[in-house]
C-alpha cells in the first residue's frame, strides 16, 4: 500500500440556507464548478492529471441529482477526460469522498483525486428526496425511526447533558467562530463566490451570530418537543427502544443545533509522486480512515465508535491526537464525544463549528478536515482527528499527520 497526501483544501463561505441567503442564486453545479476551477487554478492542474472527482451530497434530487460530480466537471475548466463520481453517506458524504480518494491513491488506483462535496439547502431542501427510512412504515417501525433532533435529545438524556450544557457549548461555538474570522484563520482556504458577471456575492460565512449569549438562547423553546410529545409522538417510539429512560429531555433548539446553509468544499489528494511531478508540496498525510454503523434511533453517536476504529487501525491512542474537529450537528453530539474520550474543549473545534457557521450536509465532512488541517498548521501541531455523525446511525473519522 502506498500513502495519500493532502495538497490543498478549499471551501466556499457558507450562506444562509434560505431564499434571502447570499448563495441562494447559485446552483449546486455552479458552486461545485467554482471550487473545481479554484483548485485547478491554485495548483496548476492541466489535462487529465487527476484520476477522478469524487463529490458528496446528501439530497441527490433535482439540481443535486444526475451524478452532480460529472456535471460539475463539465461545467468547470477541468479536462473533459476527468470523470465524476457522486456519493451519498448523508452528512459524512464530503468526508467519505476524501477518504475514498485517499484509499484509492493508497491502493494504486490513480495518482490524484479532487474530493469534496456540496449542499445547496436553500434550493434543494433537506428531506426532499423522500428517504425510505423516514417515510416507509415497514422500515421506520423496524428501526424505531425518530427525527435527528429527537436523537440529539436522546443523547442529552442518556448521557446527562442539560439545556444549560447545550446552550453554553453553542455560545462558545459562536464566540470561537467570530474570533477565527476576525483573526483571519480561514483566509488561506476560503474561495469567494461571484455571480455569472463576476460580481462578488459572498466571501464570509453569514450564518454566524457572534452576539449570542445564554440569555438569548434561554428564551428559545425546544425545537423538537412537539414532535416528541404530541401524540402520536416520537418520544413514545424512543422510549420503546430505551425503556430505562423515564422521559426524553428536550434541550435542543435552533441556537444549539447546526445551521441550515449552502456551501461546498474540495481537497486535492494524491501520492507523493504526483506532488513531485507537479511541483506541489504535501501538507499532510492521511494516516487513517474509518466508517461504522451504529444504533439508528439514537443515530448520532457515531463519532465515538468511528474514532475508536480509526485509532485501532492506526495503532494510536486518543492521547496521540493534538487537535480534534467533531461536526457540530447538535451540541450533545460534541459533548458526548468529549465525555467519551475525556477530551478537553481547548483542543476541539477551536474555531467554532456548524452551530455557528452552518452545516451544508454533503460538504461538511470535507470542511472539517480542511479546518483541522489549517489549524494544525497554525498551531504547528503534528496530528489531528476529524469525526462526524451520520443520519440513520453511522459515523466516520479521518486522522491527519503533518509532513
Amino acid at each position: 500500500m502506498g500513502e495519500a497526501y493532502i495538497y490543498d483544501a478549499i471551501r466556499s463561505p457558507r450562506g444562509r440556507g434560505r431564499g434571502e441567503g447570499s448563495l441562494h442564486e447559485v446552483t449546486p453545479v455552479k458552486l461545485s464548478a467554482d471550487l473545481l476551477n479554484a483548485m485547478k487554478r491554485r495548483n496548476g492542474l492541466d489535462g487529465h492529471v487527476v484520476e477522478d472527482v469524487i463529490w458528496g451530497n446528501a439530497t441527490q434530487v433535482k439540481e443535486q441529482g444526475g451524478c452532480l460530480a460529472r456535471t460539475a466537471v463539465l461545467a468547470s475548466d477541468l479536462d473533459e477526460r476527468v470523470p465524476g463520481l457522486s456519493i451519498n453517506r448523508f452528512c459524512a458524504s464530503g468526508m467519505e469522498a476524501v477518504n475514498l480518494a485517499a484509499n484509492q491513491v493508497k491502493g494504486g488506483a490513480g495518482e490524484a483525486y479532487i474530493a469534496g462535496g456540496v449542499e445547496c439547502m436553500s434550493r434543494v431542501p433537506m428531506g426532499s428526496d423522500g428517504a425510505a427510512i423516514a417515510v416507509d412504515p415497514s422500515v421506520a417501525m423496524k428501526t424505531y425511526f425518530v427525527p435527528q433532533g429527537i436523537s440529539a435529545d436522546i443523547i442529552a438524556t442518556e448521557y446527562g447533558f442539560s439545556r444549560a450544557d447545550a446552550d453554553a457549548y453553542a455560545v462558545e461555538s459562536q464566540q470561537r467562530a467570530a474570533r477565527a474570522w476576525d483573526e483571519g484563520r480561514f483566509e488561506k482556504s476560503i474561495v469567494a463566490i461571484s455571480d455569472q458577471n463576476g460580481l462578488p456575492i459572498l466571501d464570509r460565512d453569514e450564518h454566524m451570530r457572534p452576539d449570542t449569549d445564554m440569555q438569548a438562547l434561554g428564551a428559545l423553546d425546544p425545537s423538537f418537543r412537539n414532535q416528541g410529545e404530541v401524540m402520536p409522538g416520537f418520544d413514545a417510539v424512543a422510549l420503546m427502544k430505551y425503556p430505562h429512560l423515564e422521559r426524553v429531555n428536550h434541550v435542543h433548539h435552533a441556537g444549539n443545533s447546526s445551521g441550515i446553509v449552502d456551501g461546498a468544499a474540495a481537497m486535492l489528494v494524491g501520492s507523493l509522486e504526483f506532488g513531485e511531478a507537479n511541483g506541489l508540496s504535501p501538507r499532510a498525510r492521511i494516516r487513517g480512515t474509518a466508517k461504522i454503523g451504529t444504533d439508528p434511533t439514537i443515530m448520532l453517536t457515531g463519532p465515538v465508535p468511528a474514532t475508536e476504529r480509526v485509532l485501532a487501525g492506526t495503532g494510536m491512542k486518543i492521547g496521540d491526537i493534538d487537535l480534534f474537529e467533531v461536526n457540530e450537528a447538535f451540541s450533545s453530539v460534541v459533548l458526548r464525544f468529549m465525555q467519551a474520550f475525556d477530551v478537553d474543549h481547548g483542543v476541539l473545534n477551536v474555531n467554532g463549528g456548524a452551530i455557528a457557521m452552518g452545516h451544508p450536509l454533503g460538504a461538511s465532512g470535507a470542511i472539517i478536515i480542511g479546518t483541522l488541517l489549517d489549524e494544525m498548521e497554525r498551531q504547528d501541531k503534528e496530528t489531528g482527528l476529524a469525526a462526524i455523525c451520520v443520519a440513520s446511525g453511522m459515523g466516520a473519522a479521518t486522522i491527519l499527520e503533518r509532513v
